[in-house]
Parts: structure tokens; C-alpha cells; sequence
């Protein structure tokens, strides 16, 4: 039998009480590092499909290691920052991307190949999130493998393996937006080694395709491709860029032209090109095609432009307006946006659903689309408008150097 002593009991109740203190405010501590963590991510990067900012803090001693990665060194700074001012003790180790060292200095990159598929995980088993086409600019963070880490000019982040991209260093990417550009506008076709309709293909060519304009032969285009391939197009297929560019009138009859040239198109989830396209990547292809970069996806797509209708008063509604649909808010539930398509007018908007169609709001008609109408959200116009979301071509230099200052992904 051990017997505790009065003075011994004492000392040991006041351990027990400094631990238990201590550990009171290790908690503390935590929970408002992650807090602080929290709200960092709420301001910086509120949406994981265009921003990443993965952070946690792993307790080291009475202080904390920060680890993870961002591509928003403004967030890193200011979770530094928040943590200094509540004297939270703290080892920075949050890799800032892009890794430079990791890419030998190749942070930018053009797709070099009709249609590149963008992936949600670097493997080709991996879901589909969306597309980039031939000669779009790509900001590159990171390598794992072969697959790179990319955000298209509207922010979307995601995985391109190394057939898709041409790797380039900043220096190396200037250059190549100061040469002339091409721009494919059928919505499939071929480009040639030889300025013959005749020869052996050099690849597929879908609309939207930007290739840097060497010269002409006769009825052809000699072009070249990002990774140096050259090849010749047919001039009734395409249009030097700085010529379409000031040809394009953005008109809501465009518009319509537009979404009807591509009349029939399987539906792809991720898809945004000629190949295949989803709802949000057929109004998006649309757009581009009128010379704007409009968000990805339908709920990113509807927090742009103006609203013009939410009672189903179509009335209200010009060509051109963007539709969406869903699940309308609960007490319980947010909102959620599931489909958009476009107005193409008398009572008509053109969808990809099953395939690129057009549906009937006329609840008269035999073709009346029940199931859309019954899950209608509200209209919003885009055409034309100012919006953050919004970036047209006209005012950026995102395919070539221009006046106009390069655009902000």
C-alpha cells in the first residue's frame, strides 16, 4: 500500500491543473489557427475550381509547421500575416506554385494539339472537367509524372498530360504571342503538309483553333503549330486572327449562327469543343466563337452578366440569353445549378442535353419541354456586358501582343 502525503497530493492536483491549462490552450490555439486558415480560404479562394489553397498546420513543439500549397501567394501573405498578429508561433513551409525549379522555368504553356481533355486527377482514367483547344494559353504550376498542372485563361484549374502541351518559359511564350495568328473557324477539318486538300493530314483541326500564320500559298494558309510542326490550311476555313477579331460584330443573331453550326453535337461531360460538349462547354463554345472567354461551368456562368427574367416571362428575353436550371433554394438547401442553355427566340433556346438541340417553351406545342420548363432558375444576359467573368478578345492580348494588357487568370 502507498500512502500520498498531503504536500504530495497537492503537488501533484497542481500538475494535473497546469496540464490540463496548457492543453486548454493548445486547443485554443488550434481552433483559431484553423480558423484563420478558414477564413483565408473563404476570401482568397471560395471556389476550388479556380483557386487552390490547401493549407493545414501540424503542431510541432509549442509551435506549428504550415503545409500544403497555394497558387494565391496574396492568401499565403495574408495567413502569415493573421497568425503573426494573434502570436501564434508558426514554421512557413506552403509551397507557393508555380514550382519553377520543378518545371525548369517553363510556367506557361500553349496547347498544342486540336482538343487537349483537362482532367480532375493526373491520370487518363480520371474525370473529364473540361477542354482547351489548339493554341490556347495555359499557366503551369506543377508536374507530377507526365501530366501538368494548368488554369485556363477563365481560371479553371486542372490536369493536361505532356501530348497536349507545349511547355514554354515566359520569354519563350512572348515570342511566340508577337507572331501572327490564324484562327480555324468550320467546325471540323484538317490542316495539310502540303497545300493540297490531297496530301497526308497533319492533324485535326475544330473551331476556335489558333495556329501562328506563316504565309499563304494560293488557296492555303502556311501555318505553323506551337511545338514548331508546320502545315497549310485552307483559306475557306480559316481567318488570320487580328481580321476576325475586327470582323466580329457580337450581335445576338451571331450568336444564334454560332449555336446552330454546331447543330447535333454528342453531349460530353467536360466536353467544350466541336468534339463533344456539356451544357456549360456548348454556351461557352458559343461565346468564344463571338470572340468571348465566358466562365466554365453553368453555376460559374450564372453569377455573370444581368438578370432579365426569373417568373418565366419570356417576353423578357432576347437572343442570346442564357437560361439556366436546377433545384430552387430551401430553408434547409442551397440552390443548385445543374443545366444552361441559350435563347435563340419564338419561345426557343438550343441546349446540349443527350446531344446539341433545340427545345420549345411554347406550352402549347407538342414539343413542349416539360421537364426544363418545370426546373427553370432564371435568365441573365451576358452579350455585350461588363463583368469581372467576363473577357473579350478584342481588349486582351491573350493570343497575341497588343496594346491591351495581358489577361488576368
Amino acid at each position: 500500500m502507498i500512502l500520498i502525503t498531503k504536500p504530495y497530493l497537492a503537488l501533484l492536483l497542481s500538475f494535473f491543473l497546469l496540464a490540463s491549462c496548457k492543453q486548454k490552450g493548445e486547443k485554443k490555439e488550434e481552433k483559431l489557427l484553423e480558423s484563420k486558415i478558414a477564413e483565408v480560404e473563404e476570401a482568397y479562394a471560395p471556389d476550388s475550381r479556380t483557386a487552390l489553397f490547401e493549407v493545414e498546420a501540424k503542431e510541432n513543439g509549442g509551435s506549428y509547421i504550415l503545409k500544403g500549397e497555394s497558387n494565391k501567394p496574396e492568401a499565403v501573405a495574408s495567413l502569415k500575416e493573421k497568425l503573426q498578429s494573434e502570436n501564434i508561433k508558426f514554421v512557413d513551409s506552403i509551397r507557393v506554385l508555380p514550382d519553377a525549379e520543378e518545371l525548369n522555368n517553363k510556367t506557361r504553356g500553349v496547347v498544342k494539339i486540336s482538343v487537349a481533355n483537362l482532367r480532375d486527377e493526373p491520370k487518363h482514367s480520371a474525370q473529364l472537367v473540361t477542354q482547351a483547344t489548339l493554341g490556347l494559353p495555359l499557366k503551369v504550376y506543377k508536374k507530377q509524372g507526365s501530366w501538368y498542372y494548368v488554369q485556363t485563361p477563365e481560371g479553371y484549374l486542372a490536369w493536361v498530360d505532356y501530348g497536349g502541351i507545349e511547355n514554354m518559359s515566359q520569354e519563350a511564350f512572348s515570342q511566340w504571342k508577337s507572331f501572327d495568328k490564324l484562327i480555324f473557324t468550320e467546325p471540323t477539318g484538317n490542316s495539310y503538309i502540303e497545300p493540297n486538300s490531297d496530301a497526308q493530314t497533319v492533324s485535326d483541326l475544330v473551331a476556335g483553333n489558333i495556329l501562328e500564320l506563316v504565309g499563304e500559298q494560293n488557296k492555303f494558309y502556311e501555318v505553323k503549330y506551337p511545338d514548331g510542326k508546320k502545315a497549310f490550311v485552307k483559306k475557306a476555313n480559316a481567318q488570320p486572327y487580328d481580321d476576325w477579331i475586327t470582323s466580329l460584330g457580337q450581335t445576338e443573331e451571331d450568336l444564334v449562327a454560332t449555336s446552330k453550326k454546331l447543330m447535333g453535337i454528342p453531349y460530353l461531360w467536360g466536353g467544350t469543343s466541336p468534339k463533344g460538349v456539356d451544357c456549360s462547354g456548348y454556351t461557352k463554345t458559343i461565346f468564344f466563337l463571338n470572340g468571348m472567354v465566358i466562365p466554365r461551368d453553368a453555376s460559374q456562368q450564372i453569377k455573370t452578366g444581368e438578370v432579365v427574367d426569373s417568373e418565366k416571362n419570356f417576353d423578357n428575353l432576347v437572343k442570346g440569353d442564357l437560361l439556366f436550371f436546377g433545384k430552387p433554394a430551401t430553408d434547409s438547401t442551397s440552390e443548385r445549378v445543374i443545366h444552361v442553355g441559350m435563347w435563340i427566340g419564338n419561345n426557343k433556346f438550343i441546349h446540349s442535353m443527350g446531344n446539341v438541340h433545340i427545345s420549345n417553351f411554347d406550352t402549347e406545342a407538342e414539343d413542349f419541354d416539360e421537364y426544363n420548363y418545370n426546373r427553370y432558375l432564371r435568365s441573365k444576359r451576358i452579350l455585350n456586358k461588363e463583368d469581372k467573368g467576363l473577357i473579350y478578345l478584342k481588349n486582351t492580348d491573350l493570343f497575341t501582343e497588343t496594346e491591351a494588357g495581358e489577361v488576368k487568370m
